[in-house]
């Protein structure tokens, strides 16, 4: 993708900047939106030594209208929380993932209609996860300033630098969508964007269940059965014990120490202390806590336990290696990121189960520009 003139105007850097200082003022912003367009979204956040990022701040625009909102103006909105839950108002942002984590954890509130444009621009043709400073600068021609990227966003007053790059984060979202939307509607994956910003965030909100997240250790699939369950009783008592602390998982116990314990089964703290690399002050605090766990975890019915997934063997990478040629067929054809149409993870769980029941490659947008490889890849797998 080379620079060109902007294909939609884009609006300038407004002379001043504009706060919304109270959540009446908020609520009186959102209530004066036309029904339906879409709010330009971004956050700010600290997170160094804590579990949960710390709010500093939130940008809001729509209709070339821009605003900084300090979090406990935010906090205090009952408008800003059923903006964010409501479906039919689209909410523009680029590369969500840790807005929608802030906004689950700190308002407890699952933004619905999200609208990742980082995903959009590689639909449209723009390349798999590019920064946005890039893109704008491809787009339209402007290099956005990020020095203030890593600056202290809780603290107060901001800078004016702190303050023009809060705006340039949102000042291109609209533009930026409009020329996403006009490419995507030309190549038919308009319901793509949506679909697969929707799909995003609600994975992303599953893997942040505590008795899910083991399956995010892949190390782990060495265990078996009741190791495993072991394994997700541990990493689900870490992960409430990092949210009860507001601390970092690896300030607790890291991944390898836990799949280390699973794999010996201690019955005593004395057993759990000579787990290589298991703190001593751990073991003191915690001891008899994961001694009883890992016993209750054994003698627990683990039958409808999901296994860690496990590498692909030989064979398996050779299988991988002749179904992604053809899903990279029809890739390169429309100019669709690989990693979007077909993730490495979809496809080994195409191969893992082989059989195409129920898998979403062939359902939704997808199913129109897989359709002319499917029977190959059906074949394949019976094979």
């Amino acid at each position: 993708m080379t620079h060109s003139d902007p294909v939609v105007p884009v609006p300038p850097a407004p002379d001043t900047v504009r706060w919304l200082k109270s959540p009446e003022q908020l609520n009186q912003w959102l209530e004066g939106l036309e029904p339906g367009a879409p709010v330009a979204l971004d956050t700010e956040f600290e997170r160094v030594s804590t579990f949960f990022p710390i709010p500093g701040l939130v940008q809001l625009g729509a209709s070339g209208d821009f605003w900084l909102v300090d979090p406990e103006v935010a906090e205090a909105s009952d408008g800003f929380r059923n903006m964010l839950a409501d479906d039919a108002r689209p909410k523009l942002l680029y590369a969500m993932s840790e807005d929608l984590e802030l906004f689950r954890h700190w308002l407890n509130v699952e933004p619905a209609g999200v609208l990742d444009l980082q995903i959009g621009a590689a639909l449209a043709g723009a390349g798999f996860s590019v920064g946005y400073a890039r893109l704008v600068e491809t787009l339209f021609g402007e290099m956005l300033d990020k020095s203030a990227t890593r600056s202290d966003w809780v603290s107060r007053p901001l800078s004016p630098e702190q303050e023009r790059y809060a705006l340039d984060d949102i000042r291109f979202l609209e533009p930026l969508y409009e020329w996403v939307s006009e490419n995507l509607v030309q190549r038919g994956l308009m319901e793509a964007l949506a679909y697969e910003s929707q799909r995003f965030a609600d994975e992303a909100a599953v893997q942040e269940s505590p008795t899910q997240h083991y399956l995010k250790l892949r190390g782990g699939w060495t265990l078996n059965r009741d190791q495993q369950a072991v394994l997700r009783s541990l990493v689900a008592w870490r992960e409430d014990e990092c949210r009860r602390q507001d601390r970092p998982r690896n300030r607790v116990l890291n991944d390898g120490l836990l799949i280390a314990i699973a794999d010996r089964l201690p019955d005593s703290p004395d057993e759990l202390r000579d787990v290589q690399g298991v703190p001593g002050g751990f073991v003191k605090r915690y001891g008899e806590h994961v001694v009883a766990l890992v016993q209750a975890a054994l003698t627990a019915d683990n039958s409808a336990l999901e296994p860690i997934a496990r590498p692909l063997t030989r064979d398996q990478q050779a299988l991988y290696k002749k179904i992604k040629r053809y899903f990279n067929s029809m890739a390169e054809r429309l100019d669709i990121p690989m990693e979007i149409l077909a993730p490495r993870k979809r496809i080994e769980k195409l191969i893992q189960n082989r059989t195409l029941d129920g898998n979403a490659f062939f359902s939704g947008w997808r199913a129109e520009i897989v359709a002319p490889v499917k029977k190959e890849i059906e074949e394949l797998l019976s094979q």
